[in-house]
């Protein structure tokens, strides 16, 4: 699975290169405004798939006595750069749109750039819905950022299209410039969201509810001998979940007895939750908090 994750990463790259030339070659033979703030947000795109390809890389090293948690996290860096990326790529467009309006001119070639810009908008669709499935079934936050850039990329281009029929259709030079603006303001919203969404990662946020409940209900169903669970706590790391809590056991039991439970516990959790690491603190009855998960 992570030579074929690095893989599609590299893969990224590649159709994110041929699609800013699709977009670039749209421009060239148009002069269109929208259609240059397009081509910059593939730049972006392929930035993108860089720091994608490096992340995955490098999440896929083993622990280390370095980083004995391992290297997950680096997903998580390349997604917080791939918003900052977003946002520069916004202000760019913003700055091309002012200028555009201060010297309004009409687009030239309208059919041949339109149709350019299609077809790279066809194949960001097609690679931007296989890499957001692939990534969440990998749990790969460089992959599924890139996935909705790609289709941020997407909601813009097909944006500037019916814009620009407008622009044709009109006459008036000005919208080019306005279509290029609304594109600006719709990936800066998209660069807020990547950015917020590896934050969150980053700041070791819990998992999300479902995944909680399913996690109580296997202690709870598993851990035959105990008394109870309690401070149980979670985060995401990457695709890796940890997960750790303290089990309370009766004061007489054996350390193997216990030792058995607990590897029931784990068994139980690994075979419900992919890619997770456990940490269980044993505890003797008389540490019992009555406020955890009781064993039934």
């Amino acid at each position: 699975m992570s030579e074929r994750t690095l893989a599609i990463a590299t893969a990224s790259l590649v159709i994110g290169i041929a699609v800013l030339g699709l977009k670039f070659f749209a421009w060239s033979i148009t002069g269109s405004i929208a259609l240059y703030s397009d081509a910059l947000e593939s730049i972006v795109n392929v930035v993108t798939a860089i720091a994608a390809l490096v992340a995955v890389r490098l999440a896929q090293r083993p622990a280390d006595a370095s980083l004995p948690y391992g290297y997950h996290k680096a997903e998580y860096f390349s997604a917080v750069l791939v918003g900052v990326m977003i946002i520069v790529a916004a202000i760019l467009i913003l700055r091309e749109a002012y200028f555009g309006f201060m010297s309004p001119e009409l687009p030239q070639a309208p059919i041949e750039g339109l149709a350019v810009s299609f077809a790279a908008t066809v194949i960001n669709v097609g690679w931007a819905q296989y890499l957001r499935r692939y990534g969440h079934r990998v749990r790969s936050p460089a992959l599924v950022a890139d996935a909705k850039h790609l289709m941020t990329d997407v909601v813009s281009t097909i944006g500037v299209i019916f814009g620009l029929v407008l622009v044709y259709a009109t006459g008036i030079a000005a919208l080019d410039s306005a279509l290029a603006a609304l594109v600006a303001l719709n990936i800066l919203w998209s660069g807020w969201g990547v950015i917020r969404d590896s934050v969150g990662g980053l700041m070791d946020v819990a998992v999300p509810p479902d995944t909680q409940k399913t996690i109580r209900d296997v202690i709870s169903q598993s851990a035959d001998g105990a008394i109870e669970a309690h401070d149980i706590r979670t985060r995401q790391a990457g695709k890796l979940t940890f997960i750790d809590f303290h089990l309370v056991v009766p004061g007489a039991m054996t350390v193997d007895h216990a030792h058995t439970i607990c590897d029931a516990i784990e068994a139980k959790l690994r075979d419900a939750v992919k890619d997770v690491q456990i940490t269980i603190h044993v505890e003797p009855e008389n540490k019992a908090k009555h406020a955890g998960i009781v064993v039934v």
